[in-house]
């Protein structure tokens, strides 16, 4: 790179994080070609102390652990204590039947079917600042009598899947995941400010405090109450993460394989593989109450991106897109952008009956399904996609009042604008075996028992004469999951994570 292309790339890494003095802040960082180009940080590590972020300081990288986890299951298989197709029930033999289909390599893929037990239990009243004991993640695990898909046929996010990817490290190693990562990658590789760490009340040097909005204009400290596993417990910084990219171990985890009916998923080993102008890019990104990751790579440029931040309000993938843009400025192998589409026609609130589920769209291009909001883009087809990791969405524009929406494996989905309708009749107890809860229901509004804790009052609003959408607050955002009162009287609910939950009213 030349100087001048240099500056003019640590000039836009540092407009991005003046805005964050005195504010929970982030750090970036980008290498290429084994140098570190620069590291910059900006805002406060510790707000309450006035600690300041350095290119050194921890953050909790969440689902950017998941790559981690699936490169001990390959170390692993490499020394033939396991295969990738292998049956998860193999290793573990005490989970439940339902899973006798699922093998590492469907979980690694998020394409094993099996319910993300977060998801479980938010429907079952329990929030991420709640707090939860192992045994009781598990367990949301263990109720499961169905899944989501069959496997390998579709994709759907399962922090489940990870979680017992690292109990498979653990009992076939001997050694507790923490360690196995320590001895088999941090260690050799340097990273000596990585740790994995299950129990969130346990101390780490360095790490920034995360920080939500306290709707007021300030921030507050972000509670936590999960433990977590091989879904997302490692800290990092971003020189950490550069050295991680620059070894070598992770591009294994890079090669695709198709769903069952041949599509492609997107989804790799731990990390998601994209097209951006022509070029080929490896991401992941990191969601935790109050931090935020964007491990962002573009193998054949040579060129790594990491931000991490401990201001919920920040946007680090979208920061890290255009740190990548930059830095490939005016590269010959660029293709040209795809040209903007006037999206309008697409504004609204929609509903696919078919699949049970509900969509918005704003006039400022942001789409929220299940209340999480993603940015729509012009894609190279014509379509708007979602600017949003591991979501594949693909809208058309609307014909004739329908908008066709394609997601993973190929699946097309027929949209249609919301038509106000009244409530029906769901005063009642509604329970779910599969969630261990039940939901008490009367007018518009619904409280949860779930097996662990109580949760709402959420609210409930009528999408059709059958389709319903049941608001629901979270530490990260406003979310919603969506239900269908099917004709037997049963209520079918969809979430993000996990689908066609039923419940009987008693």
């Amino acid at each position: 790179m030349l100087d001048l292309d240099l500056l003019r790339l640590e000039r836009r890494v540092e407009h991005m994080l003046a805005p964050l003095a005195g504010l929970p802040g982030a750090a970036i960082g980008v290498a290429r070609d084994g140098a570190m180009l620069l590291q910059r940080a900006g805002g406060l590590a510790s707000v309450e102390l006035g600690v300041p972020i350095g290119v050194d300081t921890t953050f909790r990288i969440a689902s950017v652990s998941k790559q981690f986890t699936c490169a001990a299951i390959q170390i692993l298989a490499w020394e033939g204590l396991l295969s990738p197709g292998d049956p998860v029930r193999q290793h573990l033999p005490e989970l439940p039947a339902v899973l006798d289909t699922i093998t590492l390599d469907h979980l690694m893929r998020n394409c094993s079917g099996l319910r993300d037990m977060l998801e479980l239990h938010r429907l079952g009243g329990v929030d991420l600042g709640m707090p939860l004991t192992e045994e009781e993640l598990d367990a949301a695990i263990d109720r499961q009598t169905s899944l989501n898909f069959p496997a390998g046929t579709r994709f759907l996010y399962s922090n489940s899947g990870f979680r017992l990817l690292g109990k498979v490290v653990e009992r076939i190693s001997g050694l507790p995941l923490a360690r196995f990562l320590e001895e088999r990658i941090f260690a050799p590789l340097g990273m000596t400010r990585t740790w994995h760490t299950p129990d969130l009340a346990v101390p780490v040097p360095g790490l920034a405090t995360g920080y939500l909005p306290d709707g007021a204009g300030g921030f507050r400290r972000a509670v936590h109450g999960f433990p977590l596993g091989g879904e997302g417990g490692l800290v990092s910084c971003i020189e950490d993460l550069a050295l991680w990219a620059h070894s070598g171990v992770g591009d294994a985890l890079e090669a695709t394989a198709p769903f069952a009916n041949g599509t492609m998923n997107r989804y790799a080993l731990g990390v998601e593989v994209h097209r951006w102008r022509g070029l080929r890019t490896v991401s992941h990104g990191g969601l935790w109450p109050g931090y935020k990751t964007a491990f962002l790579r573009v193998p054949e440029k040579g060129l790594t991106v990491v931000v991490i931040a401990n201001n919920a309000t920040l946007d680090p993938h979208h920061m890290a897109l255009q740190v990548m843009r930059t830095a490939l400025d005016g590269d010959a192998d660029l293709r040209p952008a795809p040209e903007a589409i006037d999206h309008a026609s697409m504004t609204g609130s929609w509903l696919c009956e078919a699949d049970g589920l509900s969509l918005d769209i704003g006039a400022d291009g942001v789409a929220r399904m299940h209340g999480v909001p993603f940015t729509l883009i012009p894609t190279e087809d014509g379509r708007m996609g979602a600017l949003r990791g591991a979501f594949p969405f693909a809208a058309a524009l609307p014909r004739e009042g329908v908008m066709e929406v394609e997601f993973d494996a190929g699946h097309r989905c027929d949209f249609r604008r919301v038509e106000a309708a009244p409530l029906p009749d769901l005063d009642g107890v509604w329970r779910c075996r599969e969630l261990g809860a039940i939901w008490r229901i009367g007018g518009d509004t619904v409280t949860a028992s779930g097996p662990v804790r109580h949760g709402g009052p959420w609210r409930i609003e009528a999408l059709g004469p059958r389709n319903l959408r049941i608001h629901m607050p979270s530490t990260l955002f406003t979310g919603w999951a969506d239900a269908v009162l099917t004709d037997d009287g049963r209520l079918v609910v969809n979430a993000s994570r996990a689908r066609g939950l039923v419940f009987t009213r008693r």
